[in-house]
């Protein structure tokens, strides 16, 4: 009887893990969520101070514009999670209205591709698309090197950073180092993954979970900058001028592409309405219930959209942990030391 029963209960045992094993397999591992690691700075084009401070100065600059009252932070505002607030950007010689939101510049470092298309592999190559572009800046390169060639402050701090004068590489590689100090970090949820149990509320607890469980954000909001670096189409309505859009397909012209755009970062999320690649949803509540309801209409659309059948109260639990994302503005230090987060005066 107890040699049948260990016979017995061995089975089972064995059961279990092929069950186990079998689950495992049907549902991969996602790259964890957790505290950003430092920043990845390129090879050829080192963080200095100085080029930092020459990039700061471009950014916030309109002169980089067409009618010199565009700049960077036109459409990529501190005071609005480095977004615009709109629901897409106005740009061009008449403020018309374009048919994407403005994205943040918030962690881009940690972007493998720049754009909701992808289109730019770089942030140096991302910071000359919108100056060229004549439905948002409006300028040419050769006009802007010309124009900055005229001021003094500019002609001596592009001799000390780059031992050259202005050029449209050197804007490029000075607008980008700055953007690279836009790093937001030190949110309760970091603070909670590093050991403060007391970081998030029990409801944004919950809603960690969900997020990694039941709600299936993980799958594509994953890795310490909660994005997987990935195009989807979830089959967001369109909306404003353009009828159609097709996202990344207009980059690869890869039919399984069609309608799909960048998972964006969910770190600040709450300072970066509205939402999706064309400001279709003013508020994290429509969001998740549009996941919750399976997403939209599209013939492409991702097979891992689906209904998630969450209740209100997981609604809400979802939307706390989002909120738990929202950290503080960190800089990097310069030195060829390993990269640190001091934090940055309250007054940038």
């Amino acid at each position: 009887m107890i040699r049948a029963t260990k016979s017995f209960f061995s089975g089972i045992v064995g059961l279990i893990l092929t069950i186990q094993g079998i689950y495992a397999s049907d549902f991969p591992l996602f790259p964890p969520i957790g505290p950003l690691p430092p920043v990845t700075i390129p090879a050829d084009n080192p963080q200095t101070e100085a080029k930092v401070e020459l990039g700061k100065k471009l950014y916030f600059d309109p002169r980089l514009s067409g009618n010199n009252w565009i700049s960077c932070a036109t459409c990529h505002n501190p005071v609005l999670g480095f977004a615009d607030g709109l629901p897409r950007i106005l740009g061009g010689p008449t403020s018309k209205e374009g048919g994407r939101h403005s994205p943040t510049i918030i962690n881009t470092a940690y972007n493998d591709l720049q754009f909701w298309d992808g289109r730019a592999a770089t942030l140096e190559e991302q910071a000359l698309g919108p100056i060229q572009n004549p439905n948002e800046m409006f300028e040419t390169l050769d006009n802007v090197v010309r124009k900055l060639s005229g001021i003094s402050e500019y002609v001596k701090a592009f001799r000390e950073v780059f031992g050259t004068g202005v050029t449209a590489d050197g804007i490029a590689k000075a607008i980008a180092a700055f953007e690279r100090t836009v790093v937001y970090a030190n949110s309760p949820f970091d603070r909670y993954m590093q050991g403060d149990v007391h970081a998030m509320s029990e409801s944004a607890k919950r809603g960690m979970d969900l997020f990694q469980g039941k709600a299936e954000c993980i799958k594509c909001h994953n890795g310490p900058n909660f994005t997987d670096n990935k195009f989807h189409n979830i089959g967001v309505p369109p909306d404003g001028p353009l009828k159609e859009d097709l996202g990344r397909y207009n980059v690869t012209r890869n039919e399984s592409d069609k309608g799909a755009f960048k998972t964006p970062t969910l770190r600040n999320i709450t300072d970066t309405a509205p939402y999706m690649h064309n400001g279709f949803f003013p508020t994290l509540f429509e969001v998740v219930q549009f996941y919750n309801g399976g997403g939209g209409r599209s013939e492409n659309k991702s097979a891992d959209i689906h209904a998630l059948n969450l209740t209100g109260q997981e609604v809400n639990d979802l939307i706390e942990f989002m909120k738990a994302l929202t950290g503080e503005m960190v800089q990097i230090k310069y030195q060829s030391v390993p990269l640190a987060f001091p934090k940055v005066p309250k007054n940038f």
